[in-house]
């Protein structure tokens, strides 16, 4: 049975990519590696081993383009009303908390917060099938 390990994105600036996946979700680096042209970077926190590997190209001036095919990356916390004030006090820009209900009962509490390339990704309460 396959694992999923880790999920890619491209970054222009990885020093504020670095800061925004530190400070929103204690994502750390657990690898780096520096090519002449790229660093791949593997960020992690002890939550779990599924990792974000941030790919710098260097000398990328201008953003990238997420097309119409990119989602967002989701992640499950304990306290969304708690995640969203500390959004919001560390100045991350979360978008409005929202429910979805289905068959008149709750099925998910989220909110999302770009990170600085302009990635989504759902922050949920952990609650149901979102654990």
């Amino acid at each position: 049975m396959a694992k999923a390990i880790h999920t890619m994105i491209r970054v222009r600036d990885l020093d504020a990519a670095l800061s925004f996946y530190d400070r929103a979700f204690a994502l750390k680096p657990a690898d780096r590696y520096d090519f002449d042209d790229f660093s791949l970077v593997y960020l992690r926190n002890p939550e779990n081993d599924f990792e974000i590997e941030l790919t710098w190209n260097k000398g990328r001036a201008e953003p990238y383009t997420h097309g119409d095919g990119y989602g967002h990356v989701a992640v499950a916390v304990d306290n969304l009303d708690q995640e969203h004030k500390r959004f919001t006090d560390l100045n991350l820009n979360p978008l409005p908390v929202k429910e979805f209900h289905r068959d008149g009962a709750l099925m998910a509490k989220f909110f999302f917060v770009l990170d600085p390339d302009g990635y989504k990704i759902e922050v949920l309460q952990r609650h149901g099938r979102y654990r």
